[in-house]
């Protein structure tokens, strides 16, 4: 059974085009798939089907959306253990292990968390994405809010989009970082390599703001806290590339590329050779309770291989400190 999706383009709205403007209030799908469901006269805009991407929007207009039939019907349910912080009637907060993908895709078909969220919570089967409301890339570990009702999902959807569900982690990046900052540049498909994302010129993809702060310092590499207001594919580890700073552990944007410390001990370059992830954590959540209105408060302590890591780099940066 389709699913009805009522939404209000808000002031940031204003003026936009109706696939730009659901992008932004989307936040989970991507610009071609939105774009597919107005051509196919699937969106209403104050009560009238269109069906051009480049309909201009007006603040304050009702948009109803219909969603064809749950985008999970390849996925099956299997019993996959989830880490549960938190669950009631309309949420469920988990804390997701790195090397677990969130839902299936390309290459991809089960052993992911919407797999799993289908054998322990059999109703998400009606909602889109099995409640999905955003992700965590494969090798990034940490917090995930679900839905388990559409007034949920709708709500947090809504929330994501307007910047109002916090969402915060800690990473290791390549250099030492003498403050922090904020990079605000758009992101877009990699027009060399599709399978990555990139920094690309104003209007050339979606908005993208990431704010940082350093944690602690060591020889060649910077523990920092990083709090997304959007939330784009790959957006933490692209924005730190393009700062001269990528995670390190990611093979995707450069944190890869060890290279040699004078003096470094055995064990220490070990253990950076055998990070074999990009260096992040989903460590600290705040929303808005979908159905209470109560504010909620998750953190998720760093798994062991982050924790261990962080311990090598503090005693290299203590064996060769300059007293």
């Amino acid at each position: 059974m389709p699913q009805i999706l009522n939404l209000k383009a808000d002031d940031s709205c204003h003026g936009k085009r109706l696939d730009a403007a659901l992008a932004l209030l989307m936040p989970e799908k991507s610009r071609s798939a939105l774009q597919e469901l107005i051509v196919k006269g699937l969106v209403q805009v104050a009560g009238v089907a269109i069906t051009k991407p480049s309909f201009k929007l007006a603040s304050g207009q009702d948009i109803v959306i219909e969603l064809p039939d749950p985008e999970n019907i390849e996925a099956q349910p299997q019993d996959l253990p989830l880490d549960i912080l938190y669950q009631d009637e309309d949420i469920i907060i988990l804390n997701k292990p790195a090397g677990l993908v969130v839902h299936p895709g390309a290459g991809v078909k089960d052993g992911t968390v919407m797999n799993a969220l289908l054998f322990h919570f059999p109703e998400n089967a009606v909602l889109p994405r099995a409640g999905i409301v955003h992700r965590l890339d494969k090798d990034t570990s940490g917090l995930m809010v679900v839905a388990r009702s559409v007034r949920a999902q709708q709500r947090l959807v809504r929330d994501i989009s307007r910047h109002e569900v916090v969402r915060e982690y800690e990473a290791i990046a390549e250099g030492v970082l003498t403050a922090g900052g904020t990079v605000e540049m758009e992101i877009g498909r990699d027009p060399t390599n599709r399978t990555r994302m990139a920094v690309v010129p104003d209007g050339m993809g979606r908005e993208a703001v990431t704010h940082y702060r350093v944690m602690e310092r060591y020889r060649a590499h910077t523990r920092i806290r990083l709090r997304l207001e959007t939330g784009r594919t790959h957006q933490i580890r692209v924005h730190m590339a393009s700062i001269g700073h990528p995670l390190l552990g990611d093979p995707q944007y450069g944190g890869r590329r060890l290279r040699h410390l004078p003096k470094a001990s055995a064990e220490f370059e070990a253990a950076l050779r055998g990070f074999k992830r990009q260096a992040l954590h989903a460590v600290h959540l705040e929303l808005t309770h979908p159905a209470s209105g109560q504010q909620l408060s998750f953190d998720s302590p760093l798994p062991q291989d982050l924790s261990e890591l962080i311990a090598h780099l503090r005693q290299d940066y203590t064996d060769h400190a300059e007293f």
